[in-house]
């Protein structure tokens, strides 16, 4: 049986003059009917680059340098820009950062919502206004009808990203791929948005791919994880057990990062240092220069992505 989404050996480069870089360095992972991936890491790990890559939307000097997306069975990383607007935002929608930035501040909900849906359907104003007004129902807007005729301006920020995952769901995706849907959002209101995503993908049997800096979230959502590291994913698996019991050095930094995750008067587990630039990526294991468990391999030579005693997989040569 096939995956509904399958990503092989993705590379993404970005051209400079200075020379091409490497943001995404041959990623692999895959996505079924109803399933919720979360992808991890730093600002700066290639999360958002992954996302955009999925749908083509990467944007100049950045090109998909290696490898292939496969979509429903179909290689969507051979389809030209016509044959991706069938797809993207139509059976893949995508979920920004930003809700203020992502509506039109001068177009009220209504007529956002209206013309979205006809972008992908033949229909007329009036039938696309009640798909409108049934999506901001499913999406447990108050007051639906006034809604649609009110501005962007007018609404609060939990109430502008549930608009923002309506319009995600006009046209029955059959994955949602969210980067940072709740970043800027306060924690109630962030726990109601991941309650939300979760309720839908039960229901509409979707995907979801929520690209996260947050374990902490990622861990009450999502079926399985993904942790990036430098362009690279580092440990992969089902999120129990790379929550629970975490391989690699930085996950474990992660997870002891979250508020909570140490004893009442405990300091937080610091990660020390940053992230590498994309243009000086270390020798070796990128974390190695962070972590407190580095040996002279892990300087010298790359760690595969191989399966561990826990039965997650992750690269790191010393934890087994």
């Amino acid at each position: 049986m096939s995956h509904l989404l399958e990503v092989r050996d993705l590379e993404v480069k970005f051209a400079l003059r200075s020379g091409d870089i490497t943001a995404i360095d041959g990623i692999d992972f895959t996505l079924d009917q109803g399933e919720r991936l979360g992808i991890v890491g730093e600002s700066g790990a290639g999360k958002s680059v992954t996302g955009f890559s999925i749908i083509n939307l990467i944007s100049k000097p950045g090109f998909i340098s290696r490898g292939s997306i496969y979509f429903e069975g179909n290689k969507i990383s051979d389809y030209s820009d016509s044959q991706m607007r069938t797809i993207r935002g139509n059976r893949i929608s995508m979920i920004f950062q930003d809700p203020m930035m992502t509506l039109n501040p001068v177009f009220t909900i209504g007529f956002q919502m209206i013309e979205t849906l006809r972008a992908h359907k033949k229909i007329s104003k009036s039938d696309a206004r009640a798909i409108a007004l049934e999506k901001l129902k499913k999406v447990q807007i108050p007051s639906p009808e006034e809604r649609l005729d009110q501005y962007p301006h007018e609404l609060s920020g939990g109430m502008r990203q549930r608009i923002i995952i309506a319009i995600s769901l006009l046209v029955n995706p059959a994955i949602i791929i969210a980067d940072e849907p709740t970043t800027a959002l306060d924690v109630t209101i962030q726990a109601e948005i991941m309650d939300l995503l979760q309720q839908l993908c039960e229901t509409e049997k979707m995907g979801l791919i929520l690209i996260t800096h947050d374990l902490g979230v990622v861990s009450q959502v999502t079926e399985k994880i993904a942790v990036m590291y430098a362009g690279k994913i580092i440990e992969f698996g089902p999120t129990d057990q790379v929550v629970h019991s975490p391989v690699h050095p930085y996950t474990t930094g992660l997870i002891g990062s979250i508020p909570g995750s140490t004893a009442p008067g405990e300091k937080l587990l610091q990660i020390p240092g940053m992230m590498p630039t994309l243009s000086n990526i270390p020798e070796g294991c990128a974390f190695n220069p962070r972590c407190d468990l580095c040996e002279p391999i892990c300087t010298r030579k790359t760690p595969p992505l191989e399966k561990k005693q826990n039965g997650t997989m992750a690269a790191c040569h010393i934890k087994d």
